[in-house]
């Protein structure tokens, strides 16, 4: 196990080398604009190196089932649609329907769908018809790959929140004596450490800067729900229950329903970006970026800490998910009037009031 680990961080960080080259010869980068504030061109390819990674090492040390595959082959497709995004700005709607098909391929090739909600309405468990299984199935992977994507505005903290998820289901895997998963979670974390130290410039600085792009969020966003699908739905694993993986991905899942909500009332499209999220909201109210990381950071291992406690202690599953729901309520709140709070939070550190940003 340790070996594979250790081979997909250096290959992550030997093809982020690699790849960035020929981004750069080929236009793949994102340049500056009034809702991107970085200096120069980055190149767009942190999710291309990732996945080459996990492919190579995943070809190289593990025994791939047939799942494996399926989730190797709608990586990739994500990869390929992801690169043409960041390339060509495609509409949204295709980027939809793609998803949509791979959630599809998931529900009818791999036989993986949330059949059951477990027992978050009293001691019955709640198990769903077919039709609806595949609905909500469907639903909840377009949901998880767009609520990564929308995370990713500031350094290091797409990286972060993933590797918080995929450390909460590694740590349930092994407790569980599912030591293939584990180590696959494992080397997802070992292939975006790289990723993270230079999206952060550290050690090399900004002139070595990589950005994750829709290609590696999408992927990323997929992966988690893949493997949360598979910790609580497939019989053979049973991992976690159902509502744990809530906890597990409760912040990117409560800012991306909060933030859409919110454009929906305005009358704007839910898919329009903005620079209302979390990470927005901090660095408002006077934190640096890197402050704005750690802070996210630990308030998201603290709701996974939640899932995590309440499958060790065996928590009622409705009391987590009441709990889940009156954290939402919290957020959504919280977010609805983050100028008033944020105005009295400044007005607390000293700082000038700031000027709402206008609808």
């Amino acid at each position: 196990m340790s070996l594979a680990i250790l081979t997909t961080f250096l290959l992550s960080f030997v093809l982020l080398f690699t790849f960035r080259k020929v981004a750069k010869k080929i236009n793949l980068v994102d340049k500056p604009n009034e809702r991107k504030h970085h200096k120069g061109a980055i190149p767009l390819v942190g999710g291309v190196s990732i996945y080459a990674a996990i492919l190579l090492s995943s070809l190289i040390y593990l025994d791939n089932r047939f799942e494996d595959a399926l989730y190797l082959g709608c990586g990739a497709v994500l990869i390929v649609i992801g690169v043409l995004d960041d390339k060509f700005d495609i509409s949204f709607k295709i980027r939809l329907f793609v998803q949509a098909c791979i959630s599809l391929a998931m529900i009818f090739v791999a036989g993986l769908s949330l059949e059951s909600l477990g027992s978050i309405a009293g001691n019955v468990p709640v198990s769903l018809p077919a039709w609806v299984s595949y609905f909500v199935t469907v639903i909840a992977v377009i949901g998880a790959i767009n609520a990564f994507n929308m995370v990713d505005g500031i350094d290091g903290l797409l990286g972060g929140l993933a590797t918080v998820s995929f450390a909460a289901l590694g740590i349930m895997f092994m407790v569980n004596g599912d030591t293939n998963l584990a180590e696959n979670c494992m080397m997802f974390i070992a292939a975006l450490i790289p990723y993270i130290l230079l999206n952060l410039g550290i050690p090399l600085g900004q002139r070595f800067k990589i950005f994750m792009g829709d290609a590696g969020s999408m992927l990323i966003g997929f992966t988690v729900v893949w493997f949360l699908i598979r910790a609580s739905q497939d019989v053979q694993t049973d991992a976690i229950r159902p509502v744990s993986a809530l906890w597990f991905i409760a912040l990117p899942l409560m800012d991306m329903a909060t933030i859409m909500t919110r454009r929906i009332r305005k009358g704007h499209s839910p898919f329009k970006p903005d620079r209302e999220h979390l990470h927005h909201i901090c660095q408002r109210i006077g934190l640096s970026s890197r402050l704005t990381l750690v802070f996210i950071c630990l308030l998201a291992s603290a709701f996974a800490g939640i899932g995590i406690a309440g499958e060790l202690y065996n928590i009622n599953e409705t009391a987590m998910f009441i709990g889940f729901l009156v954290l939402f309520a919290v957020y959504f709140y919280t977010i609805s009037h983050i100028f008033r709070i944020t105005a009295k939070v400044r007005q607390w550190l000293g700082k000038e009031p700031l000027v709402q940003e206008p609808a």
